[in-house]
């Protein structure tokens, strides 16, 4: 395989993946650990993508784009698929929780379509969609429709929040700054996130890790209003630690 190809196959492996190892692209194009990294550092250069220690990350977005459902899916889909089944397994016959827009929670709710007895909040028409014919009772929230998201936002979608109580707010993030807070793009959506965890006694955070870090345009809430993240174990040591001290509980998986 010439270099060209092999980066080239690399840059279509981190689009789909949403990050690249050093070990693993050695393995799969049968080549030197330091041809890979001469491959990352040469792509690194040009612009196309963030090199890390051990592997390669997508460029970081701005704080204005906002991504599509479409677009969010082919991202870290294996580490969303095991956060969504980590958080489904804390949900119990019964329950009142919500969920927020994202693909994350929307990879949770296919988990609750079993759940006897659970009641499902959320401001996500996907979400909606998908737990039709379930044994799930769905409460959506009034609101604009965001095209981008299929979600609902605005006074109708806040207010309705005020009026409801919940067990558990399971939340997703565009970014998360230990140091700063939860971040989402649209203004809206900001509000409508805040309202959903003032109606939940407890707000666990469902992010993987390249959501640490960032920072979007518009604050959600401040990382104390958050009582627990699932997250994968490529988190930073330093964010990992960070969140431990501000007393937030974590489940890496």
């Amino acid at each position: 395989m010439l270099s060209e190809e092999r980066r080239r196959e690399t840059l279509e492996l981190l689009r789909s993946d949403g990050r690249v190892l050093v070990r693993d692209l050695a393995k799969r194009f049968r080549t030197s650990l330091i041809t890979i990294r001469k491959d990352l550092e040469s792509l690194h250069h040009q612009g196309l993508l963030e090199r890390t220690h051990g592997g390669a990350l997508p460029l970081r977005t701005g704080a204005l784009l906002d991504q599509s459902l479409q677009e969010k899916e082919r991202l870290h889909k294996r580490e969303k698929l095991r956060i969504a089944a980590a958080a489904a397994r804390m949900i119990r016959p019964g329950q009142v929780i919500i969920l927020d827009s994202g693909t994350t929670t929307t990879a949770i709710a296919r988990h609750c379509r079993d759940i006897r007895g659970l009641t499902i909040i959320t401001n996500a028409t996907n979400i909606a969609a998908e737990l039709l014919g379930s044994n799930t009772e769905v409460i959506l929230t009034g609101g604009t429709l965001r095209k981008n998201s299929y979600s609902l936002v605005g006074p109708l979608a806040e207010e309705s929040l005020r009026k409801v109580s919940a067990d558990m707010l399971f939340l997703a993030v565009d970014g998360f700054d230990v140091s700063y807070g939860l971040t989402t793009p649209n203004q809206l959506e900001a509000r409508v996130n805040r309202a959903m965890s003032e109606a939940a006694r407890r707000t666990i955070v469902v992010c993987d890790s390249s959501k640490f870090g960032r920072r979007s345009l518009s604050l959600i809430m401040p990382v104390s209003a958050v009582h627990e993240t699932i997250t994968d174990r490529g988190i930073a040591r330093k964010d990992l630690k960070a969140l431990r001290q501000a007393e937030v509980e974590v489940t890496l998986v």
